[in-house]
């Protein structure tokens, strides 16, 4: 155990955020450096409970108690080696992670939980400025060969497993850089993008091969792929956007949210040499969907300059404290403040939206909206409360339904289950022999820590696929839950 009366005598504290003033004229990280004596003190409130229920709120199953255990005592390269036990990414989980551990922690029964994911990051960082992250180089190569069509968390966790493993793993990329989402996606102020390169860095270091700017199903097919390779892992993402079929739909300056992202990223890296195609800059931006994607446009288009911005959340506001039906240890659906809250912007909750609005050349010029109330878990008008408010950009961020429905999937033989995700059994293996599938592709719309173990798992599988048994570790089940609702 750290800090016997840690939990007892240390208030919670996290490192405070840089001034809204200062940051939104930049594109960098928010938070400024906690000092490590501070961070100690905040790892040693950890209980090392009985029953340490962090861990089933972690789909990674991570050692949460050991490592911060190891932290407060000040011995960084045990705290590091216990984090990586399970976690290949812990400096992406611990920036972009929801924390379910932290609701799960027994000192949040009644009090604030440990700062589990701020531990967890500062472990990964501090190992980093120590260069103790090197490459893990197999002592032996198998012969055999894996293609990993992907390269967001769920296929990098498994290429870095399988390479370590001492297969020849390739990871295949559309885009012109790997990392997926966690490049194309995750804004900068939330994750820069040097955080990426480098981790895959190290595994280039190690073997694992990349090819970008590769559509596998077009520019080579996915039974080519399966020809040329002993076994294939597909973790191409849940990326089927959920889109929004009302009147005025296509208007000029209502787009889906990836379709905005990549440009603020492109923006911030100064890989423009003019301004974005899609820009927010002196312009009355709405956005619909109240989740972490919605918060990351709001982000954005502060940064870029937006005239004002409104979120707009169907739901209801959620309460502040835990709602009754989601108890401790499960994952509550309550109000929360995100960095790009604080910085600018309106959210407006239990309203729908009507019709997007156009002036006479297509262009959006605002959306109409009506009050909702949920009754009997629909949502009903509200009589006599349309409204309409100004809009030149509408950006969706409204969740994705699966992977896309692209001829790879033909090609790969593989099914689809009920949902429309890549069907798979108990060992991530889908209906097409040496073919298996991770992440959100089989999962649907999920967290990057499912993304990770996810990775983790198949690839165990392919391992024991490719040489009748396997030594890495399976995190996870694909039919697995958390303690989230």
């Amino acid at each position: 155990m750290a800090d016997p009366k840690g939990f007892i005598n240390t208030p919670r504290e996290l490192p405070k955020r840089r001034p809204v003033d200062v940051r939104i004229k930049d594109w960098k990280e928010v938070y400024q450096e906690q000092e490590f004596s501070h961070l100690q003190k905040q790892a040693g409130r950890c209980m090392d409970c009985g029953i340490p229920f962090c861990h089933q709120g972690c789909p990674l199953g991570n050692l949460i108690p050991e490592w911060n255990d190891l932290i407060w005592r000040g011995e960084k390269p045990e705290a590091i080696d216990r984090l990586h036990a399970t976690n290949n990414f812990p400096e992406f989980t611990g920036r972009l992670c929801p924390a379910p551990c932290e609701t799960a922690c027994v000192v949040a029964i009644n009090a604030e939980a440990v700062t589990i994911k701020q531990v967890e990051l500062r472990t990964i960082e501090e190992a980093f400025l120590e260069k103790r992250i090197v490459p893990l180089i197999p002592d032996r190569l198998t012969g055999k060969t894996v293609a990993v069509i992907g390269s967001g968390p769920a296929g990098l966790a498994a290429a870095q497993q399988l390479t370590r493993a001492g297969h020849t793993v390739a990871v295949y990329e559309r885009a012109d850089k790997i990392g997926g989402l966690l490049r194309y996606g995750i804004p900068e102020f939330k994750m820069e993008k040097s955080i990426v390169d480098r981790r895959l860095y190290q595994m280039e270091q190690e073997g694992t091969r990349f090819r970008t700017n590769v559509n596998v199903g077009k520019d080579i097919t996915g039974s080519a792929l399966r020809s040329k390779y002993d076994a294939v892992v597909v973790a191409i993402g849940a990326t089927n956007w959920r889109d929004l079929n009302i009147p005025g739909r296509e208007a000029k300056g209502v787009y889906q949210a990836m379709e905005y992202l990549p440009w603020g990223n492109k923006q911030a890296l100064g890989e423009l040499e003019a301004t974005p195609e899609i820009n927010a800059a002196g312009k009355n931006v709405v956005i619909l969907g109240g989740g972490d994607t919605g918060a990351d446009c709001l982000g954005t288009a502060i940064r870029q300059g937006a005239k004002s911005v409104t979120q707009i959340e169907i739901m209801p506001r959620p309460t502040q404290e835990r709602p009754s039906n989601q108890p401790w240890p499960t994952y509550p659906m309550i109000y929360r403040v995100s960095s790009a809250h604080e910085e600018a912007g309106e959210r407006v909750y239990s309203v729908s939206t009507q019709e997007f609005l156009k002036d006479k050349e297509g262009n959006l010029s605002g959306i109409k909206l009506i009050e909702t109330k949920l009754i009997d878990g629909k949502f009903e008008p509200v009589a006599d409360s349309e409204k309409i408010i100004p809009a030149d950009l509408v950006f969706l961020a409204l969740g994705f339904t699966g992977p896309e429905k692209t001829e790879l999937l033909t090609q790969l033989e593989v099914d689809l289950d009920d949902r429309g995700n890549i069907a798979r059994d108990e060992s991530y293996a889908t209906s097409a022999d040496g073919v298996f599938v991770c992440g959100d592709a089989g999962r649907g719309q999920s967290l990057i820590v499912w993304a990770i173990a996810e990775g983790r798992s198949a690839a165990s599988s392919v391992d024991k696929y490719l040489t009748g048994n396997t030594q890495l570790p399976f995190p996870i089940e694909p039919t697995a839950r958390p303690l989230m609702v």
